[in-house]
């Protein structure tokens, strides 16, 4: 993140701290709560991280004695643990079954194999169609003997309704595929992986690319380099600025084995063609036109139609690996199906706040931009999260729900995390100045028990420990 950007968000983060040492009184707010576990504040101390710039709450679901809390209603930044929101919501509301439609159709006419005129290929927002689904719609096309394209590919991109967006706006890193804007026709998450693969026999490195598009130069070799691996990916002195014409004037330490590299260096519209002419032409097909965006009619003839993995699918997807761009699609299709297309933000945060209020969740200092957390100004309390945690556990998709976190020392983005392993389900949150927990611990009594915990701090990356023993205390006192 730029300098000038790291330094505002610190004051807001100074300022929450300074209300939240004046609105708490301490780490047991009430008398029936249990103490926090010294475990768990001399790990704060330790990182240099003050009681007042951390929330918790630990709070029983099936008649367990443990219950504290820290700092409770205090708005902070939550990270990723925003995603909770979004998710619970939309399999609530959607449905564990709910798909999303991905459509071809045709625009022109059709002489046999030959297609005189635009075949259009719109979008209903789908944001899980990766590289084999849009291989797949060109298959049943093709399936259906046509061979030769004689227009254009028209991509139809109406179903949401978004501004512009900056992939550098939230820390000036544009090309890294976390920053991936959302896109009714999103394929891929917009990303190129570069793989490097050693080949010591030879002193090279080989260099696969993948999805395939079409015009691409990316070079098939890249030099070796001895020594060990360190910093690979500044050592290749890389270069995106054409993004189809990608250089690597440096050298790739042998030493790392095989690693991938995952970026966005193209805009939505060049990357949806050059993936779709690679796969078209691949399989045999031709196409002389090239691509646009429009839209295509209602009534227009379907040639294919893909129907997404169902929502619970995609909701693992989302919490299990923190995905942002999956996230935000989500929350606009939330806000659409329940009050109308073409999606907006706009929209999407004023259905959720309509649905928690009804659902008898109201959260008064809920800030919400995105529905990913992948936000400077997203705000939410530690208790706000504990309710909605623990009224998911008591509904009808709290199997879904669960099942898509990630567990403790097990998968997803706590993999590597201590503290309950394998007993804990939780979503993490991380960005600068923020460290976040959210979700389920099974304790050793067989009680289970929600477990939230965020630090808003310049030093929130030290907290690890302290909310790694946060989870090992409710397993083994809960």
């Amino acid at each position: 993140m730029p300098e000038r950007t790291r330094a505002c968000a610190r004051a807001v983060l100074a300022l929450l701290v300074a209300a939240a040492a004046l609105m708490t009184p301490g780490p047991a707010a009430h008398a029936n709560e249990t103490p926090l576990p010294d475990s768990f504040l001399a790990a704060l101390r330790t990182a240099g991280i003050p009681q007042s710039a951390t929330s918790a709450v630990i709070q029983p679901l099936d008649g367990g004695a443990l219950v504290a809390a820290l700092n409770r209603d205090v708005p902070r930044s939550p990270a990723s643990t925003m995603k909770l929101l979004t998710t619970y919501a939309a399999l609530r509301t959607l449905g564990p079954a709910y798909a999303w439609h991905t459509d071809i159709a045709l625009l022109g006419s059709r002489d046999g194999a030959i297609v005189r005129g635009d075949l259009g290929l719109r979008g209903g927002g789908d944001p899980s169609l990766v590289i084999e689904q849009l291989w797949l719609l060109v298959q049943k096309v093709r399936g259906l003997g046509v061979r030769d394209l004689r227009g254009d590919l028209v991509l139809d991109r109406s179903a949401f309704a978004l501004p512009p967006h900056d992939s550098a706006a939230f820390d000036g890193e544009a090309l890294r595929s976390y920053n991936v804007g959302p896109d009714a026709l999103l394929v891929n998450y917009g990303s190129i992986a570069y793989t490097f693969v050693p080949d010591v026999a030879r002193n090279t490195v080989h260099v696969l690319t993948l999805p395939p598009l079409a015009g691409s130069q990316a070079p098939a070799t890249v030099r070796a380099a001895a020594g060990a691996c360190g910093d690979w990916r500044g050592k290749l002195r890389a270069d995106f600025s054409r993004p189809f014409v990608p250089v690597f004037r440096g050298a790739f330490p042998l030493d790392c084995g095989e690693r991938s590299w995952n970026l966005a260096p193209l805009a939505p519209t060049p990357y949806v063609g050059a993936v779709f002419r690679a796969l078209w032409e691949s399989s045999g097909g031709r196409w002389s036109g090239e691509v646009r965006e429009g839209l295509v009619p209602a009534g227009a003839p379907l040639l294919a139609t893909h129907l997404s993995k169902p929502l619970a699918e995609v909701v693992r997807d989302i919490n299990k690996y923190s995905n942002n761009v999956m996230a935000q699609h989500l929350f606009l299709t939330f806000g659409a199906e329940r009050a109308g297309w073409p999606a907006s933000f706009e929209r999407s945060r004023t259905e959720l706040r309509a649905w928690l209020d009804a659902a008898g969740l109201p959260m008064p200092e809920l800030v919400i931009e995105n529905g990913a957390g992948l936000s400077r100004v997203a705000r939410v309390s530690a208790g706000s999260l504990a309710r909605l945690l623990a009224d998911a556990y008591a509904s009808p998709v709290m199997p879904e729900l669960m099942a898509s976190l990630p567990v403790v020392g097990v998968d997803g983005t706590a993999a590597k995390r201590g503290g309950a392993v394998g007993a804990a389900h939780v979503k993490t949150g991380l960005l600068d100045d923020v460290r976040a927990i959210a979700g389920y611990v099974l304790a050793a009594s067989g009680r289970r028990y929600v477990v939230v915990a965020i630090v808003n701090h310049e030093r929130a990356g030290g907290s690890q420990a302290a909310l790694d023993a946060l989870l090992e205390w409710v397993h083994r006192a809960g």
